[in-house]
């Protein structure tokens, strides 16, 4: 998959921003200010947040994902050449997870 392609199935996920944060060209998904997924410059793919350091191992050990620089032990790297009914419900997990953690009044101002 692309950029832009990993790019457009975030902005479909409600209250979903897109930033900036260090600079340099990354693209940072965040829902209610925290991050669930993020596009870097030089590693090929999109790290996304796992429910555990276990699905985490297990996504890695079946080759679908690898360890995410920089990133907690529960997100992985999904490289570019993901398939895209996998990325997107990798995308659609880590944004729940996060969107779950959220104080239920922010939750609620993000819509279905």
């Amino acid at each position: 998959m692309t950029r832009e392609e990993l790019n457009a199935i975030c902005e479909t996920l409600p209250g979903a921003e897109v930033s900036d944060p260090w600079g340099g060209g990354h693209d940072a998904w965040k829902v209610g200010g925290k991050m669930f997924a993020c596009i870097g410059t030089h590693t090929p793919g999109i790290a996304v947040k796992t429910a555990s350091t276990d699905d985490a191992a297990h996504l890695i050990d079946l080759g679908i994902a690898q360890k995410a620089p920089y990133f907690h032990a529960s997100w992985v790297l999904l490289p570019w050449e993901a398939e895209p009914e996998e990325a997107q419900h990798r995308i659609e997990t880590s944004y729940g997870l996060i969107r779950s953690k959220l104080p239920k009044k922010v939750q609620a101002t993000l819509g279905a």
